[in-house]
């Protein structure tokens, strides 16, 4: 089936998506629009979201912008409160918001340190804390967090985003143990190189991106609704079954 092609599989479930004004977040939100939640749409860009939120209006979905700065708990008290006074219990919650700092590790401040730690890791902590309590008793709840190749393999100059997108990887087993008897999934995606403006200066310089795409077994870049596929998978009745795992979308990276 192509993406975002509508099925309805979701319909009636409530969403939120973090980190959805752009890439891979506003992939998910809109492939999640297509299969019929209705998506709480969360950035810090206002006017970024209310892109996302027309483009999903535009094709019959529903989504409605919040915005917060998900690494604060102050923010994401608020976020709980505005999300379920206007729309209703979250019974999808996607981590998706981050941020990397790209240096060598003995060149790092520690407020460039915990930046990256807060964004990638306390704000699922602090999401998770928020919203899970209205997940249970329902039978349905849904947990999608966004790990990274980085939380398999690494780089040099990528130690605050590796170390922060691994842990990732151990909350989300302690978390879906957890959440295991209210019928809640807790899982991870782990995105390698998708074809997002984050990457546009590599795509859009031809020796360089050849050299790159030379070393992706599947030789492209990923489509960013692939992942909104993915995700919508995930939250389906036919997962179900599927917690406490990651799943890694690479093209093979990983793999060599």
């Amino acid at each position: 089936m192509p993406a975002n092609t509508p099925t309805q599989e979701l319909a009636g479930k409530i969403a939120l998506v973090s980190g959805a004004s752009k890439g891979l977040g506003q992939a998910m939100a809109v492939s999640l629009a297509a299969a019929g939640a209705t998506v709480a749409l969360v950035s810090r860009d206002a006017a970024r979201l209310q892109h996302v939120r027309d483009s999903i209006a535009s094709s019959g979905g529903a989504a409605s912008v919040f915005t917060a700065d998900v690494s604060l708990e102050s923010d994401v008290q608020r976020l709980h409160g505005e999300v379920s006074s206007a729309l209703g219990p979250v019974q999808i919650l996607i981590n998706n918001a981050g941020i990397n700092i790209r240096k060598n590790l003995v060149d790092f401040s520690l407020d460039e340190w915990r930046s990256v730690l807060d964004t990638n890791l306390t704000s699922v902590f602090l999401m998770c804390r928020a919203f899970v309590p209205a997940m249970r008793g329902s039978g349905y709840g849904r947990i999608i967090n966004l790990a990274s190749i980085m939380s398999h393999v690494s780089l040099p100059g990528r130690s605050a985003y590796s170390s922060s997108k691994t842990a990732l990887l151990g909350l989300g087993r302690a978390l879906a143990l957890e959440l295991a008897p209210d019928s809640i999934t807790v899982n991870a995606i782990s995105p390698g190189p998708f074809a997002t403006d984050m990457n546009l200066p590599l795509i859009q310089n031809p020796e360089a991106n050849a050299q790159f795409l030379a070393g992706i077994p599947a030789g492209r870049w990923g489509n960013p609704a692939d992942i909104g596929s993915l995700a919508v998978y995930l939250c389906s009745d036919a997962a179900s079954f599927i917690t406490g795992t990651d799943i890694v979308i690479d093209g093979g990276w990983c793999a060599k």
